[in-house]
């Protein structure tokens, strides 16, 4: 069978509806919460130069070295020796982080799908106690949500396992809804926004701990936020081994990143001026209470109904994504062999139910507190497992430019070097910012060193394999 399905246009919509999923309706109250409007938009303008330098970082590689698929964690075995154990060990534990961090950012999709959900069945949140347990108490409306949560995951599992062609039709026509719809939003927005609302546009703002953060550091720790917003950016580069045209990747990274950003920053900043500042920290749905606040309930729960499919696409985009990670890097020989396998459709079938199994046991997360925090919990354990594979695939484009391999023309590298060198540099910066916060850098480094405990069963086959030859 062609495997090789994927347009520019399918790939774009991947790359849209993975980075426009669960962060454009949860962002606009983290921001507020961590920066002052000044902060949000000094946050958003130095996120989106520095996704845009990864993104061509990533458009360059995925041209040439079209080998490498699978995402940017690969390049990790490409910094050591061809064949050597450093090579080996950096491709598993690269691809065994990066690959947690999708399954984390498939569940924060799909508990942002519950609290939008809630707008139809406010049920959902309901305080009733079902159970009480020590200091643990088991509410009707957690429940209800896992519930939902589930049954959302595995119906979305059983369409992958359908075939790439089905599932990648879905997430464009779910994308290309969602793109129309919240273009809408901002024509509105734009009508009804309200500066008084803004509040103070350079204020103080504290931290768990009750400390008061100035403009550079609430920049800082609103940068971690926004750059959740734009992961996903990398998509078009997962998907290349199923490319028609190698050319589209690049294109479709760029496409859809510029598109992502007007939405983005549109309703990021213009979400500001339809609520308070106190109403939009502590809104569960800041989108939907924005419109209701100025068109009524009726238009909320129209853009409660846009949602609903926005992240019904972006389900599908990200388990895709999430199955598709350790697949290619089992076919490369770095990751676990039996997440090669596939099934009659050409889907990596075992990679599909070992992920969503993790999946599942993430999404207990919405059993015992809100879905807003749920959604910041995932946020915090997957923000240093995106970050690493980022700056090791900057690193690794460094290399390239500075061996000169790929390239004919001095020009080129000289022009790439400075792409790949910005890239490094926001990478270590959003990786400074992030882990200033202990629990973002301890639950990072857990999630990345926990692969550690399966190295031997990738040692073992190997082991077994050179001894059959």
């Amino acid at each position: 069978m062609n495997r090789h399905q994927l347009g520019f246009w399918v790939l774009t919509a991947l790359v849209v509806g993975n980075m426009v999923g669960s962060g454009i309706f949860m962002l606009p109250r983290s921001l507020s919460e961590a920066a002052s409007p000044a902060g949000v938009i000094l946050a958003w303008a130095a996120t989106g130069l520095g996704v845009l330098m990864l993104a061509l970082v990533f458009g360059s590689l995925a041209v040439r070295k079209p080998e490498l698929s699978g995402g940017p964690q690969i390049y990790a075995k490409e910094l050591f020796r061809e064949g050597s154990h450093g090579s080996l060990l950096a491709g598993f534990m690269a691809t065994w982080g990066y690959w947690i961090g999708n399954i984390a950012g498939f569940v924060a999709v799909i508990t942002t799908f519950a609290s939008y959900l809630s707008a139809f069945f406010p049920v959902l949140t309901s305080n009733k106690v079902w159970l009480n347990f020590g200091s643990f108490t088991l509410k009707a409306g957690n429940v209800l949500t896992f519930l939902i949560c589930s049954i959302l995951l595995w119906g979305t599992h059983a369409i992958c396992l359908k075939g790439m062609k089905g599932a990648g039709r879905l997430n464009f026509i779910a994308t290309a809804t969602k793109v129309i719809g919240f273009a809408l939003f901002i024509i509105i927005a734009l009508f009804a926004f309200q500066k008084s609302n803004i509040g103070p546009f350079l204020a103080p703002r504290t931290d768990a701990s009750g400390k008061t953060l100035g403009l550079l550091s609430q920049v800082n720790a609103a940068a971690i936020a926004t750059l959740w917003a734009f992961i996903g950016v990398e998509s078009a580069m997962v998907f290349a081994a199923r490319a028609r045209r190698k050319q589209d990747i690049r294109r479709a990274t760029i496409a859809g990143l510029l598109i992502a950003i007007v939405l983005y920053v549109g309703i990021s900043v213009l979400t500001m001026g339809l609520l308070t500042q106190n109403q939009l920290i502590a809104s569960q749905n800041p989108l939907v209470d924005g419109i209701t606040n100025v068109l009524g309930p009726v238009a909320g729960q129209l853009l409660a109904g846009l949602g609903l499919i926005s992240l019904l696409g972006s389900t599908i985009g990200w388990v895709l994504l999430s199955s598709e990670v350790p697949f290619q890097a089992a076919k490369l020989g770095v990751f676990l062999p039996t997440f090669a396998k596939e099934n009659s459709k050409g889907m990596p079938k075992i990679s599909l139910w070992i992920s969503n199994a993790f999946g599942q046991i993430l999404l207990l997360s919405t059993i015992s507190g809100s879905i807003s925090a749920a959604f910041d919990f995932i946020i915090y354990i997957a923000t240093l497992a995106y970050l690493l594979p980022y700056l090791v695939a900057s690193i690794y484009h460094l290399k390239l430019i500075w061996t000169g391999e790929t390239y004919s023309l001095y020009k080129e590298r000289v022009t790439e070097g400075i792409i790949a060198s910005l890239a490094a540099i926001y990478s270590l910066w959003v990786i400074v910012a992030g882990t200033a916060n202990l629990k973002t850098f301890l639950l990072g480094v857990a999630l990345i060193v926990s692969g550690i405990l399966f190295y031997p069963l990738l040692l073992r086959y190997r082991k077994a394999q050179s001894k059959n030859i």
